[in-house]
């Protein structure tokens, strides 16, 4: 019975085979030399970009909104004429005080002659009224001379008739009393004659000295008409009036050329830059800060400057039409605001054809 119960028990399942993949677990993945060579080549690439960052990016602001400027020099002329030389061309140089052009002199050489011949008559009439004092005060001091004559004589006939009044009646005849009377009646009216001639003599010498100071107010006036000529016949000649290059000629030889008509135009060698900065980037910006100034027109050379001013506003609010920013829609824009940068050293520029308006990209270092 035992032997029967053990054999009807069920036999085990077989178990099924285990593959040899299945009980070795994956290798773990590392790093090859190439893979190494590549993490260290980044790492060096960001490092250097860091460090490009920081010492070529951060410590300076640049902009492409810049252009060389100047004060452009309009020469025109201060009288009117033809045009007889013209010693300028398109593009000259020319120094300060040369001749650019020559208007015809001679109607002002006249008006010259002219003023010359009256300033001459001003002063012999000024001689002639000098010498006319002279002579008045002369006659003056005759007059005034004759005076004490007259009192004298006009005394002792005042005392004739004295004594003959005080004398007996039987001693001087009534004849001789009435011509006493009458001589000193007579030379006391001499007396008066001498005072009012002397008056009159002394009145022609003030109307004589007057004369003087009338005649040297014609000298002053011819003097001041010579030299308003003398001026308008300077004017004939155009000179330049600073450094510069000559620009937009509309003049040519034998033109008839009115007052203030704009000849040429001179651009002087005094140039600075205009770069419009965000107002962002305003904020480390200060005068006197180094500038690499890279122009268009020169590709490969460098040029040094440094910030002179910045300017008190933006360009926006000087233009034709400011902005109104007090509207119902209203949207910020960032602003520009212009800065000027000079050229360090200004010597620089002679090699180079720089002009207004040329493009510029300043990079300022403001660290």
């Amino acid at each position: 019975m035992e032997e029967k119960s053990a054999t009807n028990q069920p036999s085990p399942s077989p178990r099924p085979p285990v593959s040899e993949s299945a009980s070795v677990p994956p290798p773990r993945r590392r790093f090859g030399p190439g893979m190494v060579i590549v993490l260290l080549l980044a790492l060096g690439g960001m490092a250097a970009a860091a460090v490009y960052y920081v010492r070529y990016i951060a410590p300076y602001e640049t902009t492409d909104d810049a252009f060389i400027a100047s004060y452009v020099t309009f020469v025109s002329p201060r009288v009117s004429g033809p045009v007889v030389k013209l010693l300028a061309t398109d593009n000259q140089h020319v120094r300060a005080g040369e001749e650019l052009l020559e208007i015809d002199p001679r109607d002002y050489q006249v008006l010259v002659d002219q003023a010359s011949a009256d300033l001459a008559a001003a002063n012999s009439h000024i001689r002639q009224a000098e010498a006319q004092v002279v002579v008045d005060q002369a006659k003056a001091d005759e007059k005034n001379a004759a005076i004490p004559a007259a009192e004298a004589a006009a005394g002792r006939a005042e005392l004739d008739r004295g004594r003959y009044e005080t004398v007996q009646s039987n001693a001087v005849s009534h004849s001789q009393i009435d011509l006493a009377k009458a001589q000193a009646k007579s030379t006391a009216a001499e007396v008066e004659v001498a005072r009012n001639e002397a008056k009159a003599a002394v009145a022609q010498v003030g109307l004589d000295e007057a004369n003087v100071e009338t005649a040297r107010a014609q000298v002053h006036q011819a003097e001041t008409r010579l030299e308003q000529a003398q001026l308008q016949l300077s004017y004939t000649r155009i000179v330049a009036p600073r450094d510069g290059r000559v620009t937009r000629r509309t003049v040519e030889e034998g033109a008839y050329v009115q007052t203030g008509q704009a000849l040429l135009a001179l651009v002087p060698d005094d140039l600075w830059v205009v770069a419009n900065f965000k107002e962002t980037q305003l904020e480390r910006m200060r005068p006197g800060q180094p500038v690499l100034l890279r122009v268009d027109a020169y590709p490969h050379h460098q040029f040094m400057g440094k910030v002179d001013s910045l300017q008190a506003g933006s360009g926006a609010l000087f233009s034709l039409l400011p902005p109104e920013n007090a509207v119902g829609n209203y949207v910020k824009v960032v602003q520009r605001v212009p800065v000027k940068i000079i050229f360090d050293p200004p010597a620089d520029l002679s090699q180079f054809s720089l002009a207004p308006g040329l493009s510029v990209e300043p990079k300022v270092r403001v660290e």
